[in-house]
C-alpha cells in the first residue's frame, strides 16, 4: 500500500511516518507533502496513492482547496482539531479523521477501516466529491447567530444579518456591517468560514468571506478569474479564482 503524508510540520510528519511503519512495515511513503502549493504540483504529476493522510490546517491555507486545483481519486483520513459536529461530518461521507495529536491506536484503527473498506471508495476515474463533504461539514456543525466584538472597552453583538464580509488584512482579521461599521475580529478568516452558513456566505480568496447581500457587479475577468464589487466598497481588487469561479456561480444560482 502506497501512502502519501500531507502535513507542514516536520516533526508532525516524520513522527506519522514513524507510526505507519510500526502498524505496518510493507506501506510505503510515497512523498511528504507541506503546503497546498506542494501537494497540487506532486498530485499533477504522479499516479494517485492508495491513501492519503492530510492535516486541514497547512501553512498556505486549509487543505480543502487542493481539492480545487487538482483531481484527487484516492480515500483521504483528515488531521483535525475540530469539535464533534465536524468530526461527525467526516463520518458521514466515510472519510475517516485523527484528532491531533495523532495516537498510533487511533491511526491503526484509520487504516484498518481503510483496508474494509477499500472497494467502496472512489475508482481512479471517479472525482473525489470534495463539495459534499464541505456541504456535509457546514450542515453536522450549527452555524453562528451572533458574534460578540470589541468597541474600545465595550462589547457588541453583531448579528450576522448586519454582517456585509469578513475581511483580512494586515495579519488582522476585521468584521465589516452592511452600515460601514468595521470592528476587529479574534478569529482567522479559516475559522469563520465554518461559523458561518454556506447558504449566505461564500470564502472569495484568502481575504474575504462575503454575505450574498454584500456582492455588487461580477465582471469576466483575465485567465477564467472574476471580478467582483462588494458593499460596502473596498479599495483593492476582488478577484475570484478560476477554480473557484464555477463553485461561486452555483453557489449565486443555488
Amino acid at each position: 500500500m502506497k501512502i502519501v503524508i500531507v502535513e507542514d510540520e516536520n516533526p508532525a510528519a516524520k513522527r506519522l511516518e514513524k507510526l505507519i511503519k510500526e502498524i505496518d512495515n510493507t506501506i510505503s511513503i510515497d512523498a511528504k507533502l507541506d503546503s497546498i502549493e506542494s501537494a497540487v504540483a506532486w498530485f499533477s504529476n504522479h499516479a494517485q496513492p492508495d491513501l492519503i493522510l492530510m492535516d486541514i490546517e497547512l501553512a498556505d491555507g486549509q487543505s480543502f482547496e487542493i481539492f480545487y486545483q487538482v483531481l484527487i481519486s484516492a480515500p483521504v483520513i483528515f488531521a483535525t482539531a475540530y469539535d464533534e459536529f465536524a468530526l461527525k461530518a467526516f463520518k458521514v461521507n466515510s472519510i475517516d479523521y485523527l484528532l491531533k495529536p495523532i495516537e498510533k491506536e487511533s491511526l491503526a484503527i484509520a487504516i484498518d477501516k481503510f483496508k474494509a473498506f477499500k472497494t467502496s471508495f472512489a475508482t481512479p476515474h471517479t472525482e473525489f466529491n470534495i463539495n459534499a463533504l464541505l456541504q456535509s461539514f457546514s450542515i453536522n456543525k450549527p452555524h453562528k447567530s451572533r458574534f460578540l466584538v470589541k468597541l474600545g472597552e465595550r462589547l457588541i453583538s453583531i448579528e450576522i444579518e448586519q454582517i456585509a464580509y469578513f475581511i483580512s488584512e494586515e495579519k488582522l482579521t476585521f468584521l465589516m456591517t452592511h452600515d460601514k461599521n468595521k470592528y476587529v475580529m479574534d478569529q482567522t478568516l479559516d475559522e469563520l468560514e465554518y461559523m458561518v452558513s454556506t447558504k449566505e456566505f461564500f470564502r472569495i480568496n484568502r481575504q474575504f468571506i462575503a454575505s450574498l447581500k454584500s456582492i455588487g457587479s461580477i465582471r469576466q475577468y483575465f485567465n477564467g478569474k472574476l471580478k467582483l464589487t462588494l458593499n460596502p466598497p473596498v479599495l483593492n481588487e476582488v478577484l475570484v479564482s478560476r477554480e473557484k469561479a464555477a463553485s461561486f456561480k452555483e453557489w449565486l444560482d443555488s
